[in-house]
């Protein structure tokens, strides 16, 4: 039975190995709660703390999957999450001679540019901020492990539970102080879809396909901010006055190397994947008058 080890089962990292847990795949989950997932052993632990780490070493995965959260938004917390607790695991595996595919799940915050014509991996990623520079630092790691590794890059993650656009929508007309104050492009995935395109990867690396160095995962539209809350506002019967002014900053992220491997996205666009959470979002609403 192959083996994965999912380091960070968060809300992304726990919905690949619940995914992986479904097929013939002893799957490991480290994470910082006790809290157990279906079909998944858990393994307490902190890549932050290297003391508690040592379990990891008698593991032995063919594959590891790092997809920890920082703690906050702070260059320290971002240092000691991503860079830091990256290669604390990593050393964990430096006996692994099982080991052939790291993936580690970065951001498309390495790409500081603003741009309006449609970025992709062959762009050099070019961090504006701290957060950038540390997922880079982050994923320069890689060059030195003796397996393939392949980076994942996600752009703005949305999804069941991640509610910020609808509720800025449906607050607009009462609060028009909280309307952005530009108009710029933005890039998002939905998080089944993220999670999919995971499994998707790992099942290629068990077949023995050969994968990128490094995918951007975002869908097929990028759009402006005005847009998308705009959109969400009209589904709530919120309309608005606020005039949409033009396009400013941001970038345009393109994922066709992400579609080239055969992958098909759920939530192609942001109205495919914000009426599929709206329709929850009403359901409760009505269920419960508190929410």
């Amino acid at each position: 039975m192959s083996k994965v080890m999912i380091v960070g089962c968060g809300d992304l990292g726990g919905a690949v190995a619940s995914q992986l847990a479904q097929f013939d795949i002893h799957v490991i989950g480290v994470r910082r709660s006790a809290t157990q997932l279906a079909g998944v052993s858990v393994i307490q632990a902190d890549v932050t703390a290297p003391t508690t780490l040592h379990q990891l070493n008698e593991i032995q995965p063919e594959i590891l999957i790092y997809c920890v959260a920082a703690n906050g938004q702070t260059d320290e917390q971002y240092q000691a999450a991503y860079v830091d607790g990256l290669r604390n695991v990593l050393a964990t595996q430096a006996k692994n001679s099982a080991l052939q595919h790291v993936f580690f799940v970065s951001s498309t915050r390495v790409y500081g540019q603003e741009k309006d014509v449609l970025l992709d991996e062959t762009v050099e990623a070019l961090p504006a901020d701290f957060g950038g520079a540390r997922l880079l630092e982050a994923e320069n790691l890689l060059k030195n492990i003796p397996c393939k590794s392949t980076i994942l890059r996600l752009s703005g993650i949305y999804g069941a539970g991640r509610l910020r656009m609808i509720n800025l929508a449906a607050a607009l007309k009462t609060f028009p102080e909280n309307w952005p104050a530009q108009n710029g492009w933005t890039n998002r995935i939905h998080r089944d879809d993220a999670a999919a395109f995971m499994v998707f990867l790992v099942k290629k690396v068990l077949a023995s396909q050969a994968l990128s160095h490094c995918y951007i995962v975002t869908d097929s539209k990028p759009v402006s901010q005005y847009e998308v809350l705009t959109w969400i506002a009209r589904q709530l019967n919120n309309q608005l006055s606020a005039e949409i002014s033009p396009i400013k900053g941001g970038k345009r992220l393109s994922n066709q190397a992400m579609l080239s491997t055969g992958f098909t996205l759920q939530y192609p666009d942001y109205q495919a994947g914000y009426q599929a959470l709206l329709t929850d979002y009403f359901a409760t609403k009505t269920t419960s008058p508190h929410v």
